[in-house]
Order: C-alpha cells, then structure tokens, then sequence
C-alpha cells in the first residue's frame, strides 16, 4: 500500500473521553502525518447510546432540532434531535431526554424517573412529519417500562404500572417506520431483566430492584392486556429501563417497526456502506476492545462489513484484550492498542487526542511498509 489510498475512518466515542468525531478527527490527523497524499473519509459512528446523533450530523444530510421535552425528573429542558434534509427522517437519541446524563448522582432515583421525555421527543418529530424515525435507547435514566414514553405518546399509564389503556396513542404513529436501536438482549423481567441488570447504575438499592421488577411486572399485564401482545420475554424487552418491551408492545401501531443492533442503524443513517464502496483499509476503533467486542460492538459491525466488501481493516482501542483481539481475528480485522505505556484507565482517559494521532501514524507507517 505504498501508493496514494483510500481510507475510511469510522470509529465509536472512546466513553467518558472523546466523542466518536473527536477520536475520528485524531485519526485522520495522524494519518495525515505520515501519508499525506491518502484520502481520508471520515465517518464517526456510535450504538444508539450519547453520541449518536452527533455522529449522525457528522455525515452530513442532516439538520438540527430542538424540542421541548421532560427530563427524567419531570423538569422542563430542550433536547436536540435531527431531521433530515428532505424532512423525511427523524433521528432521536433517548439520553437527549430521558438520559442518565441529565441528573445529578445525588439525583438518581429509578423508580421516580419517567421516559416520558423520550415520548415528548417523538411527538416533535410527528409534528414535523416525518416518515422514518431512528431512535437510539441508550444511556437511559429510566426503568419504568416505557410508560412514561408511552404516556408522552397519548397513552393513559401510571406509575404503580397498573394502567396501560392505549386508547389515547397518537394516530400518526401509524405513517412512520420506527427503526429502535438497541444493542442489549435482556428480557424485561427477573435476574437478567431492566431492574437487576441496569437498575444500580440508576440508582437502585437492592430492596429497590425487587420493588421495581414487580412494578414492571404489573405494567406488563396491564400492557399485555391492552396491546394484545406478550413481549416481555422478547430479546431486548430489558433495553432502557424497558422502554424496549413498550415499544416492541405498541409495534402494530407503527407503519413498521425493527428493533436492531444500534451500530447497524447508525451506520445505515450515515452511509457508510457508500463510504465503504470506495475505501482502500478501514479504520474503527473504541475504547475498549475486549470480550464485550464479540456481541456486537461497534467495532465488530464494521469489520464484518469491511470483510463482507474484502476491504482489510484495522481496529484502535484505548485498551485492548485477548478476547477482543479473537473477536476481531475472527472477521478479519486486527487490534492495535492506542496506550504506550503502564496507565491507569483513569491516566488514558486524561490523556486527550495525542495518544491517537501518534497511534494513527504509527499504523500509516506501518501499511507504508507493506
């Protein structure tokens, strides 16, 4: 690869450091560095978790949108979607509205905190008539079973999750496709449910989990019972504090409806397929490859879209483990470490772009070799 190449840049946010635009900007620069003549296509990408939407924008084709909406505590804020330049397409992110990020630690309270942000958002985009809606349900605050979402919507529910009457539903669902990104596979109830799961890291005591799984118990028969259909058990159910299970419950309300892997949708919404047709090597990458990477992370998605067109492919991360180095093995990819020497998680997550540029040059130097 001596010659002057095409290389597709296309990695997640290293979280809690730098945003997928951040980590791709430092990429290029420091390929840039040693193979300056290369074209470089740059495509930051996320999971349908914070981020998502700046990836999105990113690719260009897309406007930005505000939105009144409720914040988790019910408080009034503005969040940020996308539609696009044809006004057909919608991109909403959950934790816009209804995210972890938007309370405190001190303010963490998961039986008190509502989705119905997240439906306030999705009424805006019915607003604007959208035809298509991506909606991200990462990076939630919330395990109320998507009543609260449900109630942004129309729908009568309350939160003991005895009220589930869908008669009130916004009747414009019905001309939208409503594409949910999700990238967990948790039914909604028991040890591997939205409550036991995901419930401490919202703020649940362990008396709080078995108050809130019984909660979603109730919601789910009076959902079931409303909707005429039984999602609990449904991979994905559990996502978003079960914001998956309401929608999966409502999804024949919906001109159609997919729940997908969220790498897979936002790679879809900034065409990177497109972007892959005319790249020579990909670059991905996150901030951590390790045994989570093999279900589907953002870096697997791409390298088995890179292997699929026969376009080799090369995967950054801030720490990398054995276990992620075979999950990458396996579709053809390799993994490099961004760190350079002994840190803590803490010392690399400090330690801003720098340790990337140098990475990305080390591997131009490297491909210049071959």
């Amino acid at each position: 690869m001596s010659g002057a190449r095409t290389v597709l840049i296309a990695p997640d946010s290293f979280k809690g450091s730098l945003t997928s635009v951040q980590v791709a900007r430092a990429l290029a620069q420091g390929w840039g560095i040693a193979r300056p003549d290369d074209t470089i296509l740059l495509c930051p990408l996320a999971d349908g978790g914070e981020g998502t939407l700046e990836a999105i924008a990113a690719a260009g084709g897309w406007e930005w949108q505000s939105a009144a909406v409720r914040d988790p505590l019910g408080r009034p804020i503005t969040a940020r979607w996308l539609r696009s330049d044809d006004g057909r397409r919608a991109a909403i992110e959950m934790a816009e509205a209804s995210g972890l990020s938007r309370v405190s630690t001190a303010e963490r309270d998961a039986v008190a905190a509502s989705s119905v942000g997240t439906g306030d958002a999705l009424r805006a985009a019915l607003d604007a008539s959208v035809e298509h809606i991506v909606l991200g349900i990462g990076g939630s605050a919330t395990t109320d079973g998507g009543a609260g979402l449900l109630a942004g919507l129309g729908a009568a529910t309350d939160r003991d999750g005895a009220t589930a009457d869908l008669g009130g539903l916004d009747p414009r669902l019905a001309t939208v496709t409503l594409e949910v990104a999700c990238d967990v596979a948790n039914p909604l109830l028991g040890p591997t449910g939205a409550a036991a799961v995901y419930g401490p890291q919202k703020g649940a005591t362990p008396a709080l989990v078995a108050d809130l799984d019984g909660r979603l118990e109730r919601f789910a028969d009076a959902l079931d019972a409303g909707s005429g259909r039984a999602e609990r058990m449904t991979a994905g159910a559990g996502a978003a504090g079960g914001v998956g299970y309401a929608l999966l419950a409502i999804q024949d309300r919906f001109a159609a409806f997919a729940l997908r892997p969220g790498v897979d949708l936002v790679m879809d919404a900034t065409e990177f397929s497109s972007r892959l047709s005319s790249a020579d090597l990909v670059l991905t990458g996150e901030g951590r490859i390790d045994a989570q990477t093999g279900y589907g992370k953002t870096a697997l998605g791409v390298a088995r879209r890179a292997q699929a067109a026969g376009v080799p492919c090369i995967a950054v991360g801030g720490g990398v483990e054995v276990d992620g180095i075979e999950a990458l093995a396996a579709v053809g990819a390799v993994a490099v470490p961004v760190v350079e020497r002994p840190q803590t998680v803490e010392q690399a997550m400090a330690s801003g772009i720098e340790p990337l540029v140098r990475c990305a040059t080390r591997i131009a130097r490297l491909v210049s070799l071959a």
